[in-house]
């Protein structure tokens, strides 16, 4: 599933978090591990929590419409949920091109299911969150439908102002929790958890309380709480999001949708868990990058971000649409840089025909600026860069990088800050 930082903002206490930043909770840079970060789709997420004991809907995986039919004959459920199974959000309201409209219905008719999954298995779907000509969509989820009373909102994540884990929960679920936090923050309720002992039982108890479960549902509600935490430590996950975490009509709790995100550091012993990794609808250029220890995200603008550090890649996409530019992406060097580094870098922007300029913002501390000057001419050279190029280094070597550069007899053009090489950047693209 798509990665989330609804529930770090709220483990934070921040308000109305900028929407150009959250794409960048995709990335991994903050990590060592340059490998992208793992997207799982709905039912291996499903699945997961299914091994570790908590209650989630019966449901069964399907790849052909013939197989969906079956598999809704098989659950003999009163209700049935279809879902398309892609890494988008928005599936609800997304538009299929064989003309169907939602990736997700409910329909109490076996036969209706064949029918519907005839018409999305091996057909695009649009959605908010997919790129103009959609995703092709492979594989269903079959799935009981069960009727929400009420739904609340649960996560376990990693945070560093707690050293540790902390569990997040709101008794209002089901909805935006960004909001929530923004409007009614006393509906907000924290645990930090001690790695050490984990969650303790009056924990559980005292947040299944806070989330409003009463009577018998109140000691199911901590023990799936406790079940999610087991979960967090088996997987290495850094972020488990429920949303909704609900109680039925018959009283049973049940976690209805689940985000997962994983520690890849931890790949090495995972292997099972990347291994379901679904990379048919990840981004080419991103996968090119990660073979180059690169960390890369396509945005829509037309000036190329080539720096080091998420946060830095953050304040430098910030600063450019400040000077009314648009970012085209952020690629991110990370901290052990190699001149073919910079090099396979350069190669990527300049492939991309959106690209009209590039600015580089390098704050070096264990980077070696004069690594990167070095890649930089040399890509200049051998790809006969035909797009403006604006460079701000600082940190280590970096006297020797701006010789570099200023002997090299190209045309670079040197910034003295991040807010000097944005101007520069931006009206490079306007005097065309």
């Amino acid at each position: 599933m798509a990665v989330s930082m609804a529930s770090q903002a709220v483990a934070r206490g921040l308000r109305g978090a900028s929407v150009k930043h959250l794409f960048l909770s995709k990335s991994k840079s903050l990590q060592s591990n340059p490998r992208r970060w793992l997207n799982l789709q709905e039912y291996q997420s499903k699945k997961l929590m299914q091994d570790s004991g908590v209650t989630v809907q019966r449901f069964f995986v399907a790849e052909t419409p013939s197989a969906a039919l079956e598999a809704a004959r098989k659950l003999n459920a009163k209700e049935i949920v279809l879902k398309a199974q892609i890494l988008a959000g928005g599936r609800g309201k997304g538009v299929f091109n064989s003309g169907l409209k939602g990736g997700v219905h409910l329909t109490k008719d076996p036969a209706v299911v064949g029918e519907l999954a005839n018409k999305m298995l091996g057909f695009n779907l649009t959605t908010k969150q997919t790129p103009k000509e959609g995703v092709k969509v492979k594989t269903v989820m079959v799935a009981e439908a069960l009727d929400i009373a009420r739904e609340t909102y649960f996560a376990i994540l990693m945070d560093r102002s707690c050293n540790g884990p902390v569990m997040v929960g709101s008794p209002q679920g089901g909805v935006d929790i960004e909001e929530v936090a923004a409007k009614t923050p006393e509906l907000i309720f924290k645990e930090v958890i001690d790695i050490f002992e984990g969650v303790r039982d009056e924990q559980a108890l005292r947040m299944a309380v806070n989330l409003g479960f009463k009577g018998p549902l109140e000691r199911q509600a901590a023990d799936q709480i406790k079940k999610l935490y087991d979960l967090f430590l088996k997987v290495d996950a850094t972020q488990v999001e429920v949303n909704p975490l609900g109680e039925t009509p018959e009283g049973r709790v049940v976690c209805f949708d689940a985000k997962i995100n994983f520690d890849d550091n931890a790949e090495f012993r995972q292997k099972d868990v990347f291994a379901m990794e679904d990379m048919t609808e990840s981004d080419p250029t991103e996968m090119e990058a990660a073979k180059y220890d690169l960390k890369y995200i396509g945005l829509d603008g037309n000036i190329a971000c080539f720096v080091n550090g998420a946060g830095l890649a953050m304040a430098t996409c910030d600063i450019i649409d400040l000077h009314g530019g648009k970012p085209a992406n952020f690629l991110d060097l990370g901290g052990g840089v190699k001149e073919n580094q910079v090099y396979q870098a350069f190669k990527l922007l300049s492939a991309d025909p959106k690209v009209e300029a590039i600015l580089v913002n390098i704050f070096g501390g264990i980077v070696n600026c004069a690594i990167v000057a070095k890649g930089i001419t040399k890509a200049c050279r051998e790809l006969e860069l035909k797009v403006p190029l604006v460079v701000r280094l600082e940190g280590t070597n970096v006297q020797e990088a701006k010789r570099i550069l200023s002997e090299s007899g190209l045309p670079i053009m040197a910034a003295n800050d991040l807010d000097d090489a944005a101007r520069k950047a931006v009206a490079s693209i306007a005097k065309k």
